[in-house]
C-alpha cells in the first residue's frame, strides 16, 4: 500500500526473501527506452511547456460530473469539494487575478495562493470539530489538484498529455469474486507516480474503487458496500503490529473449496472479497487506517479490521520510488502480489488471475518507462536515493 509520492513513505509491509528486480536492470531499461538518455538534446532537456500555458483558465467552469468521474470515480461530486472551488473561484474575481497553477504538486500560485490561504487557514480554525477539519483539509486538496490539472493531465493515467500512457495498457476483466478498495490519501490524488490508479486502468472502475481518505460521499459509498458484505468478506493490506497478521494460506487456504466458485450470479449474494489497499505516504497511512479501524469498530463490534500480509519481491517502481525497504512495496504490485497467492490456492487456480496480475504488472512496466522518459526528456536523474534500508518502526 502506498503512495504516489516520490519521497513518501508506504502503508505495506510484506516478509520476501532477498530482492531480485526482475525487469528493471541498466541493460533492460536501456533496451525498453531506446537508449532514449542519448537523443534527448540539451535543449529539449531544459522543461515540458508550461502548466499554465496549456490548461488555460482552471476557473472557468464547475466542476461537472462527467469531468469529476473521468478522474476515476463512479460518486457524485463531493458537495464540499464543489463548494471549496465556487469559493476559489469567487476570490479570483474579487482579487481580479488570474488562477494559476504549477511547481511540485501542481499548486496555487501567486498572490491569489496567498490570500486563499489565509482565507484557508481562518476557515479551518473555525471549524471546532476534528472530523470536520479532515473533510475541509481533504476537499481542499482535491479541488486544487482538480483545477490544476484541467488541461494539462490525462484524466485515465494522471500523466502530463504529451506522456500519456493509455494506449499501451491493456484492460482485462478481474474475476467477479473480487473487489480492489483504493483507499486514497488526497494528497495521492491525481499524483502522476501514483500506481493505484493502474488498477482501475485495467479492471475498471467498478473492480477497483477509488475512496478518497476524509470525503464523506467516498466513504459511505465504501462502509456500505462493506455492511452488506460483512466482516468476513472485508480485508485490509496492512501491517497491523498490534493484530496478529494473517497470510493468504492462513486466512483462504482452509475454506471449502466451493465456497469461492463464484460465478457471475453467485456474486450477487454478496460473497464477494472486498481487499483495502491504503494508498498514502507511510506518514500518513497510519492515520488512515486508524480511521479504518475506528470504522470497524462501530459497524462489527470491538474486534480489528481483519488485516493480510503477503510474500514479493520487490516492485518495478522501487527503481524510481524507492520505499523505506526491500520488503515493501507500491499499490499496484501488492494488488498483483495478493493475486498472484490466491492463484496458487486450490480454491482460485481456475479463476485465470495469473492473467491478470500479468496485466497489472505489464500496466507497472509501461508506468515506469513512460515516468523515467519524462524524466530523461526534463534532464532529471532516473535513480532515485534510498533514504532508509531497513524496516521503519
Amino acid at each position: 500500500m502506498l503512495s504516489a509520492s516520490c519521497t513518501g513513505r508506504r502503508a505495506l509491509v510484506f516478509t520476501c526473501p532477498a530482492p531480485k528486480p526482475r525487469i528493471w536492470s541498466k541493460t533492460h531499461l536501456q533496451q525498453r527506452l531506446g537508449n532514449s538518455r542519448s537523443t534527448f538534446s540539451s535543449e529539449s532537456a531544459s522543461t515540458s511547456p508550461s502548466r499554465e500555458a496549456r490548461m488555460g483558465d482552471a476557473g472557468e467552469g464547475a466542476i461537472t460530473l462527467q469531468e469529476w468521474q473521468g478522474w476515476g470515480t463512479t460518486s457524485p461530486v463531493p458537495n464540499m469539494v464543489m463548494e471549496i472551488i465556487e469559493d476559489l473561484k469567487g476570490l479570483e474575481k474579487d482579487l481580479d487575478a488570474h488562477m494559476s497553477f504549477g511547481g511540485l504538486g501542481g499548486k496555487l500560485k501567486g498572490n491569489l495562493r496567498i490570500q486563499e490561504d489565509k482565507k484557508h487557514r481562518a476557515t479551518y480554525q473555525a471549524l471546532g470539530d476534528s472530523e470536520k477539519k479532515l473533510q475541509f483539509y481533504a476537499a481542499r486538496q482535491i479541488a486544487c489538484r482538480l483545477l490544476g490539472s484541467r488541461g494539462y493531465l490525462c484524466q485515465k493515467c494522471w500523466l502530463p498529455m504529451e506522456d500519456c500512457m493509455c494506449s499501451k495498457v491493456t484492460s482485462c476483466s478481474l474475476w467477479p469474486g473480487i473487489k480492489f478498495w483504493l483507499y486514497m490519501h488526497p494528497k495521492d490524488f491525481l499524483r502522476q507516480n501514483n500506481t493505484g490508479k493502474i488498477l482501475w486502468q485495467v479492471f475498471g472502475v467498478e473492480a477497483a474503487n477509488l475512496c478518497l481518505f476524509g470525503i464523506p460521499e467516498h466513504e459511505e459509498i465504501m462502509w456500505n458496500s462493506f455492511k452488506l458484505a460483512g466482516k468476513g468478506k472485508v480485508w485490509c493490506l496492512y501491517p497491523n503490529k498490534s493484530a496478529v497478521l494473517k497470510s493468504v494460506q492462513n486466512a483462504f487456504g482452509q475454506e471449502p473449496i466451493a465456497k469461492y466458485e463464484i460465478t457471475q450470479e453467485k456474486t450477487k449474494e454478496d460473497k464477494t472479497l472486498n481487499f483495502i489497499l491504503i494508498d498514502g505516504t507511510w506518514s500518513n497511512s497510519a492515520a488512515m487506517f486508524r480511521r479504518l479501524q475506528d470504522q470497524a469498530k462501530s459497524v462489527w463490534g470491538d474486534e480489528d479490521l481483519p488485516c493480510i500480509s503477503l510474500t514479493l519481491s520487490a516492485s518495478a517502481m522501487h527503481k524510481l520510488r524507492p520505499q523505506p525497504s526491500w520488503d515493501r512495496t507500491c499499490t499496484a504490485a501488492a494488488a498483483a502480489g495478493l493475486l498472484s497467492e490466491l492463484q496458487l490456492l486450490p480454491q482460485f487456480n481456475s479463476t485465470g488471475l495469473d492473467k491478470q496480475v500479468e496485466a497489472v504488472e505489464d500496466a507497472l512496466s509501461v508506468l515506469l518507462e513512460a515516468l523515467t522518459t519524462r524524466r530523461l526528456r526534463m534532464g532529471r536523474s532516473i535513480t532515485r536515493k534510498v533514504r532508509h534500508t531497513g524496516n521503519i518502526r
